[in-house]
């Protein structure tokens, strides 16, 4: 059972991070620096998403709006195994032996540092991934089957739970983050 859990966890872990699926990212080009913008889900059928990925790492966006999100908040296995474990439902990290937690310094210095990215575990439905024999199972609390962590579920329970987080911590927060229910805030059907 242990090795199940285990093994579910580094899936997911593994889905999350691959959930980026479809991420413009070019460490190289850009000097090791984080990405300003991710363009997300390009072949999602209703319309890819910009996502303001500089705003997100240097602005107190965390759903208190105390502080800015970490690396690892997102890139859940670009940690340590011991600090993974200590965010249920991410177990697991990448690779397996990781010693270092991702930040901002950390990439500037190593390009690789990142690892896997989202889709590399979470592939979309039809798509094998890369890093596993399957795209990774999870049971949540009070769900009767366990949800196959696609990368489209990978995003939507990432990015849309922070932001419903963000609406409930703060609801005279203007302008509010799209909740999970406002689908085309962030979809972008590109112009015909």
């Amino acid at each position: 059972m242990k090795v199940l859990t285990i093994l579910a966890a580094f899936i997911i872990s593994v889905v999350l991070l691959s959930s980026a699926s479809n991420v413009t990212r070019d460490v190289s080009a850009q000097g090791k620096k984080p990405p300003e913008v991710i363009v997300l889900g390009k072949e999602a059928k209703l319309g890819q998403i910009t996502f303001n990925h500089l705003k997100h790492i240097t602005e107190n966006r965390s759903p208190n709006g105390a502080k800015q999100i970490a690396c690892v908040d997102c890139h859940h296995t670009a940690q340590p195994a011991a600090e993974a474990l200590k965010h249920p439902p991410h177990k697991t990290v990448w690779p397996a032996d990781r010693t270092t937690t991702l930040t901002a310094e950390l990439l500037d210095k190593d390009a690789n540092a990142v690892g896997a990215v989202c889709t590399d575990c979470h592939a979309r439905a039809d798509a094998k991934p890369k890093l596993l024999p399957e795209t990774p199972q999870v049971k949540f609390e009070g769900s009767a089957e366990p949800t196959v962590m696609t990368n489209q579920q990978a995003f939507h329970r990432n990015c849309g739970s922070c932001h419903d987080e963000v609406v409930k911590a703060r609801p005279n927060l203007d302008p509010a983050p799209p909740t999970s229910k406002k689908c085309t805030t962030c979809h972008k059907k590109a112009a015909a």
